[in-house]
């Protein structure tokens, strides 16, 4: 396997960590919500992030999905709808770990978050994999 494939799958292997963690803490804490949703961003950082290395596109080192979604339109198309989950995301990526920004997230926004890594996550392996397994 090249370099290049084996960085695309190191990205994806963490963002599969950060969605475990997401999924352990909305099981087994639901009261963690800023940890699951800060797990959720970077979950659809990491696959947004393997997607550009797998496009060849280099990427500055951000935490704004809408700046990745970008760089990803500029070669190919990108739906209205992965934007919208980006713009839900991002807002996780930094905000909710400080307590000065702080402030108490909604079940429904934690399920929204949550459900939207899932699908920048497949969104990613569909381009990625195609009908193949990866």
């Amino acid at each position: 396997m090249d370099k290049t494939a084996d960085l695309v799958k190191e990205w994806m292997h963490k963002a599969d960590h950060d969605l475990g963690m997401a999924l352990l803490a909305l099981e087994n804490r639901p009261d963690f919500a800023d940890a699951i949703c800060f797990h959720c961003q970077q979950t659809a950082e990491k696959y947004l992030k393997a997607y550009l290395v797998f496009l060849g596109i280099r990427f500055d080192r951000k935490h704004d999905l809408d700046y990745l979604l970008d760089l990803i339109s500029e070669k190919e198309s990108v739906g209205e709808e992965w934007y919208e989950h980006a713009e839900r995301l991002d807002g996780f990526a930094v905000e909710v770990r400080y307590p000065d920004d702080w402030q108490e997230i909604p079940p429904d926004e934690v399920q929204k978050a949550y459900q939207g890594a899932l699908a920048l996550k497949e969104f990613v392996l569909g381009r990625i994999c195609g009908t193949s397994n990866c």
